[in-house]
């Protein structure tokens, strides 16, 4: 896989040579995320999202790639399911994964966290990394342990949903 890959899809972020994120992808960008080598797929966003694909998962196993759904409130991300997260990274190893949810909002926020407590990443480089998509407010900043901002409406970085 190359560094420099990037698909058209909303909030397309590339932070590894074995991980991508984005927003919600089509069918057609699922095959071309599998093109990039992709193997594992990972989905914070929820089912019931009307952006959402009607069956992602049997699309995802149909390309061939491990499909796995951690469904994270956006008005209520817990410490389970980030804690799940970090248990399907860990298992995921070495091998290529694309994480993704609807705007790529719960996953830069999942990823700050996992890039700073798990994989030792500096807070700047983690923080610049989530904020090409969002700066977090309200429960988020909580979440990610931004008390500063708890109290203030999410900012996004390129435009408004």
């Amino acid at each position: 896989m190359r560094v420099n890959d990037s698909i058209e899809i909303l909030n397309w972020s590339r932070l590894s040579d074995a991980i991508t994120t984005s927003g919600q992808p089509t069918e057609a960008q699922l095959a071309a995320i599998h093109d990039l080598g992709v193997v594992e797929v990972v989905n914070l966003g929820l089912h019931t999202h009307e952006k959402a694909l009607a069956d992602e998962a049997a699309t995802v196993v149909g390309l061939g790639m491990t499909y796995t759904h951690i469904p994270v409130d956006f008005s209520n991300p817990v410490e389970a399911d980030y804690q799940r997260f970090c248990d399907v990274m860990a298992a995921v190893g070495e091998r290529t994964v694309h994480v993704h949810c609807i705007v790529n909002a719960r996953v830069t926020a999942f990823f700050y966290r996992y890039q700073t407590e798990v994989l030792g990443i500096g807070e700047a480089k983690a923080r610049a990394m989530m904020e090409k998509v969002w700066r977090p407010g309200r429960v988020w900043a909580a979440f990610i342990g931004d008390d500063g901002a708890a109290n203030r409406e999410h900012q996004y970085a390129r435009r408004d949903y």
